[in-house]
C-alpha cells in the first residue's frame, strides 16, 4: 500500500521524509501496532538507534513474546 498525503501537510510539519517517518513509527510502536522491529524497519533505522529515539522520549520499550519469536527467527536466518 502506498499511502499519499498532499505536500502541503507535509510541509506543514517542516519534518524531512526521514524525520516523517520516525514520528509515524514511533507512534505507532507507541499505540503497540508494531513490534520494535516493524518499527524501527519503518522508520529506516537499525533498532538500536530506534531505541535510543525512545529512550530520549521516555517511551517504554514493551518486548513481549511476538517481539521474542521475530528475534530469533531473525538470529536463525542469520546463521550461515
Amino acid at each position: 500500500m502506498v499511502l499519499n498525503i498532499p505536500e502541503e501537510y507535509i510541509r506543514a510539519t517542516r519534518l524531512t521524509e526521514q524525520e516523517l517517518l520516525v514520528e509515524i513509527a514511533v507512534l505507532f510502536f507507541q499505540k503497540g501496532k508494531l513490534t520494535m522491529g516493524q518499527a524501527a524497519k519503518l522508520a529506516e533505522l537499525p533498532q538500536y538507534q530506534f531505541q535510543w529515539i525512545l529512550a530520549g522520549r521516555d517511551i517504554p520499550i514493551h518486548y513481549d513474546l511476538e517481539d521474542y519469536n521475530e528475534d530469533l527467527e531473525t538470529i536463525n536466518t542469520l546463521k550461515l
